[in-house]
């Protein structure tokens, strides 16, 4: 009995031709595993150890080959990108909007959003959009205790964009994501950067929404967050519809 893989499975190795995906690929093959297909962009036409072919895509793999499963050797840097779980997707006004993120409040802009919170989402977009402040992009990382995409990933990308000027974060109670985020504000954040932390009379012990919204002792608290948060220079409004006064202050518009 088996479950998973069996004598039918028929691999593709996604990277084959790389230092760890071929090193692995010969052990498969080695212990009578049917690796049908190999993946490198490129490479495609190649041969691996001379039997297995190599496609630049797994449809194309797919296609040919029939293969049922995949092995995925890819540098983070070169994967897929996972947003979520339990999130409302990304959206950028006026481009392309993936998840569930109501398109109707969005406006075009230079404010980058990313938030743990669905609903808190919408609130500040919707702030932003009925006083003229438009959005570069929106992005739900969800509030799962494990996640893909984290306000770091976020912040960076920010950062990095020529069309945001400023960048709103929603945290909230549980875990330690945004006192990590503070830190790596104070260290490579040059933007201006306003933060608000749901969950400020949480008690507790008591989840509240998330999976990841629950405070485990002294660890997680609104409180600390705050604190962390304004010793990195982000401006901590007291409730969201603060968000465009204080925006405005921090971009020297008032």
């Amino acid at each position: 009995m088996s479950i998973f893989v069996d004598r039918q499975t028929r691999l593709v190795v996604q990277g084959i031709t790389g230092r760890d995906g071929s090193f692995h690929a010969r052990q498969m093959l080695e212990y009578g595993t049917a690796v049908v297909a190999g993946v490198t962009p490129g490479r495609g036409g190649q041969t691996f150890e001379g039997k297995v072919p190599v496609f630049d895509t797994v449809a194309d793999a797919v296609a040919t080959t029939g293969a049922n499963t995949s092995v995925i050797y890819v540098p983070a840097r070169f994967g897929a990108r996972l947003i979520g779980p339990n999130c409302p997707g990304a959206i950028s006004p006026g481009q392309s909007k993936v998840g569930i993120i109501p398109g109707q409040i969005c406006r075009p802009g230079r404010i980058g959003v990313v938030s743990r919170s669905g609903t808190l989402t919408y609130e500040i977009i919707h702030q932003l959009t009925r006083h003229g402040l438009g959005q570069s992009s929106c992005v739900g990382i969800g509030g799962d205790p494990i996640i893909g995409t984290n306000f770091i990933d976020c912040l960076a990308a920010f950062e990095a964009d020529p069309g945001t000027d400023a960048i709103v974060m929603i945290g909230e109670i549980g875990g330690m994501d945004e006192q990590n985020a503070a830190r790596y504000v104070a260290d490579h954040v040059r933007k201006p950067v306003v933060g608000f932390i749901a969950g400020q009379t949480a008690p507790p012990g008591r989840r509240m929404g998330h999976a990841g919204a629950i405070i485990s002792g002294s660890s997680g608290t609104a409180a600390e967050k705050m604190e962390a948060l304004n010793a990195a220079g982000v401006a901590v409004m007291p409730r969201p519809a603060d968000v465009v006064p204080l925006l405005q202050q921090r971009l020297g518009r008032v």
